[in-house]
């Protein structure tokens, strides 16, 4: 199925384009403007109420919509899982999810692009762009007090650095080692 034939549109049809003409087309296929119809025609009419709700879901989420265009462009859609979730009172809503199943691709090069695909699926999600952004954060963080405890340690110890300062305590505890030794000095 094709959403953008269902809802009449060409594929660069802007937000406000697809939600007229979902507009349109829901007010002439609702179910409740059909209920009187024949059984045939009420049927009918459920079915493209529930494709142009897909297509309208699909089409103005753009992550969806980048999704479904980027997998419409490399293969047909009977690929895909379908699955129809029910809500009761004879409505439903059907998903379609681009993740392809098992099977069917080109071999090697086909599997490194799918991994690829999902990498930046990955990649692109919410959770792991907060996280990243709260480990830059914490990382960031860490080095402006790394250079604070640098300058602050400078500031009270007479401009040496941290090494500095260890190479002379060093000194002064070589210099007192030798002074508090015997003078014991064997003379033959």
């Amino acid at each position: 199925m094709d959403h953008y034939k269902v809802l009449g549109l060409t594929r660069n049809a802007s937000k406000a384009e697809i939600k007229e003409a979902f507009r349109k087309l829901a007010v002439k296929l609702h179910p409740d403007k059909h209920s009187a119809s024949p059984k045939a025609e009420r049927d009918s009419a459920t079915v493209r109420f529930k494709q142009v709700s897909e297509a309208y879901q699909v089409l103005t989420d753009d992550r969806k919509r980048a999704d479904y265009n980027f997998q419409s462009s490399r293969r047909p859609h009977s690929n895909y899982n379908t699955y129809t979730r029910s809500y009761g009172y004879g409505y439903s809503r059907s998903n379609t999810y681009s993740y392809r199943r098992g099977g069917g691709g080109s071999g090697a090069a086909d599997g490194a692009s799918s991994a690829f695909e999902n990498l930046l699926r990955y990649v692109t999600t919410r959770a792991f762009l907060l996280n990243v952004s709260v480990a830059g954060a914490f990382l960031g963080g860490m080095a402006v007090v790394n250079l604070g405890w640098d300058a602050f340690w400078k500031m009270h110890n007479n401009e040496k650095s941290f090494e500095e300062a260890m190479r002379s305590v060093r000194k002064a505890k070589v210099h007192t080692e030798k002074q508090s030794e015997p003078a014991t000095k064997v003379s033959s």
